[in-house]
């Protein structure tokens, strides 16, 4: 069986010969970088620098899927916000406070015409005719939370959620048209499976917030993208998977201060688990020892696809990611 139809079977929890690897989130490394000779910013503005490193998570780390969008800025940068998009060793990131939470938000009707949208889906089709029969390739939009973020600033946006919850359902529902736009025009370049990355962690939104303002929101788009969907939310949403797991989306992808076991717990048997692999204990710091234990642990536990929690850190050595990969590759289901 293929790469890719192993990570896709492993995506819906059909039976696979063994666990699927890889991540839903950025694998770009400075010593990454300079192996394949594709840096930032260029990787965030550039198609086939995108594709060119995007790539290297299949020939360089042996995992069974491509990710090409390593930055959180792009429809937002589409929407009119100010972006800066890092350098080598520095993540980029988006200035926003365009609008007040009662502010009508305005889609601009060439949005996928804009470059921060339109390179990425360059890059997604670069990497189908590249890699698309042998791995999965999976693109990565941002959900309306996220975007609120963005638009209205961190703070005016969760202050708005107790003051004022109905225009900031109101936003919600037209920032989520954004998602479906960019998801299908991925879709379209040959992405087999969308990230659906929406930043609702229990830090800056609690469960309570999560049921009222993006429950039904998930859910819908868990049926409007035609595609599996991989739902991505940093930091420790042990309060929130039991929701997760009742919107139809296909699979999360979880953080390691949620363990494996509680993971699969909560999630049951129908969601999908990507991820919990610690960034900064076995991604930055792991040793061989580590990183097989680790990957025990996953197996063990019935994680679906192994790999990193989120964002690699930039300073982490590629090596651990292939260690990762090469381990997983040792068990059979």
């Amino acid at each position: 069986m293929k790469p890719k139809e192993i990570f896709l079977r492993a995506l819906k929890r059909q039976s696979v010969p063994r666990p699927a690897t890889g991540t839903a989130t950025s694998i770009a490394t400075i010593d990454l970088m300079k192996k394949t000779g594709h840096f930032f910013p260029d990787a965030h503005t550039d198609a086939g620098k995108m594709a060119g490193l995007a790539g290297a998570g299949y020939t360089e780390l042996g995992f069974d899927n491509v990710m090409p969008l390593f930055s959180v800025c792009h429809e937002s940068v589409a929407l009119g916000c100010n972006p800066d998009w890092g350098e080598i060793d520095r993540m980029p990131d988006c200035r926003g406070g365009l609008y007040g939470i009662g502010d009508e938000v305005s889609i601009p009707e060439n949005l996928l015409d804009h470059p921060s949208c339109r390179i990425p889906v360059e890059a997604l089709s670069i990497l189908k005719k590249r890699y698309g029969d042998e791995i999965a390739v999976v693109g990565k939009v941002f959900g309306p939370w996220t975007l609120g973020y963005h638009i209205y600033g961190i703070e005016e946006f969760l202050i708005s959620t107790i003051t004022n919850p109905d225009a900031v359902k109101r936003a919600l529902e037209k920032l989520k048209e954004v998602s479906v736009i960019f998801a299908k025009a991925q879709i379209d370049a040959g992405a087999d499976a969308i990230c659906l990355a929406d930043h609702a962690t229990r830090d800056l939104c609690s469960p309570d917030a999560y049921r009222e303002f993006l429950f039904n929101i998930h859910s819908e788009l868990s049926e409007r993208i035609p595609c599996p969907i991989i739902l991505h939310i940093c930091g420790d949403t042990s309060d929130r998977i039991h929701y997760i797991a009742q919107t139809g989306l296909d699979c999360f992808h979880f953080d390691s201060k949620v363990s494996a076991q509680q993971a699969r717990e909560l999630a049951g048997e129908n969601l999908a688990l990507m991820g919990g692999t610690s960034n900064f204990d076995i991604i930055r710091k792991g040793s061989a020892e580590t990183i097989s234990a680790d990957v025990r642990e996953k197996v063990e536990n019935t994680i679906d696809i192994i790999g990193p929690e989120c964002a690699v850190p930039l300073d982490a050595p590629y090596m651990n990611m292939k260690m990762l990969a090469d381990e997983v590759k040792t068990y059979e289901i």
